[in-house]
């Protein structure tokens, strides 16, 4: 069994990742937002030590705080203890920021580190319409204001057969869509991202092969599932816009690129929406693209993945596990399907 749903009680992240980092910045952070001081000098005051030598480590090796508006930020350091985690050692920051596709900043690996800058995600608003009872524009703190914020450890595994581990902070996707009160008549649900060629400079390339802006959707029994999170943080800080900032979707049993990123509409609909890499490459990409060691891609196998940090000489291959390790909480939505046809 590799996925453990947690009580509040239950071990801390701490207790099952080797991430000092991780630990040493969240109770930084956690004072910092308590006692609002100036300086990391002024937080530092009056420690033990012992706490000097961890702090003077946290100085060395610290997250840099990513920037973006003061309320989501304050939202975002209320998180509660993560419900869902894994035995598994986290990603790395470095790797996890460093290492992303988001082809609106460009196709290497490292351009949306590079690039990402550009994009402006205060004020951002996000439209919701189609089958819902109450449609309209909604200010992003709008939407995220009734919800309290919740820490997952999920396993991300790219199409690509790479892998990481990533503690995301986030809401459940359902908690967000009942707010809107969805009619019966909603089946999928259709996400989109931003579309600014001036923002993101990947939407400006005359030959790249897709067509922008990016869709990608759910079925509404997936959407409302409990794993299904709707992200706006990492590692107890705001999400970096390489990632996806401020508000991007996390489906851990799925291929990567249905987690969506930067969205500013959803849509509830009866039809499915036909979405940005089956559109592209229908052979190679389906609507569902459920993690399935037996089905590969048409151009490498699925049966193994690469776990970041990797290098060539280690490369760090690991067996894949069917829904990403999570068929018991999902395998039930696809009963009766044939997985190989519904890729």
């Amino acid at each position: 069994m590799l996925l453990k749903i947690k009580k509040r009680s239950d071990i801390s992240s701490s207790e099952i990742t080797p991430e000092h980092i991780y630990h040493d910045r969240r109770r930084f952070m956690q004072q910092s937002g308590r006692f609002a001081l100036a300086g990391l000098g002024l937080v530092l005051a009056g420690c033990s030590q012992e706490g000097e030598a961890i702090d003077k480590k946290l100085q060395a090796d610290a997250i840099p705080s990513q920037p973006g508006p003061a309320w989501l930020k304050k939202k975002v350091l209320e998180f509660k203890p993560n419900v869902y985690t894994t035995t598994e050692a986290l990603t790395p920051h470095k790797d996890v920021t460093t290492y992303n596709n988001f082809y609106e900043f460009g196709t290497g690996k490292g351009d949306p580190v590079r690039n990402a800058h550009t994009l402006k995600t205060d004020p951002w608003s996000v439209v919701i319409e189609g089958e819902v009872a109450k449609p309209g524009r909604y200010h992003l703190e709008d939407i995220l204001k009734p919800h309290s914020m919740e820490e997952r450890i999920y396993r991300l595994r790219c199409v690509e057969a790479w892998s990481m581990v990533i503690p995301w902070i986030g809401i459940p996707l359902a908690n967000i869509l009942k707010q809107f009160e969805p009619t019966s008549k909603a089946r999928f649900v259709e996400f989109t991202t931003l579309h600014d060629p001036e923002q993101m400079p990947g939407q400006q390339a005359s030959f790249g092969s897709l067509d922008w802006p990016y869709v990608e959707g759910l079925r509404i029994d997936e959407a409302m599932n409990p794993l299904t999170l709707m992200a706006t943080g990492l590692y107890g800080d705001i999400l970096p816009n390489q990632n996806g900032a401020p508000f991007r979707l996390v489906v851990p049993w799925k291929y990567g690129f249905k987690s969506i990123k930067s969205i500013v509409k959803i849509r509830l609909t009866e039809q499915q929406p036909k979405t940005t890499w089956e559109t592209s490459a229908p052979k190679e990409y389906g609507f569902y693209a459920n993690v399935n060691p037996e089905v590969d891609h048409p151009r490498w196998s699925q049966k193994n993945e690469r776990r970041l940090p990797s290098t060539l000489l280690s490369p760090n291959r690991i067996e894949t596990h069917r829904f990403n390790g999570y068929e018991e909480e999902v395998a039930d939505l696809y009963k009766g399907m044939d997985l190989s046809r519904f890729y």
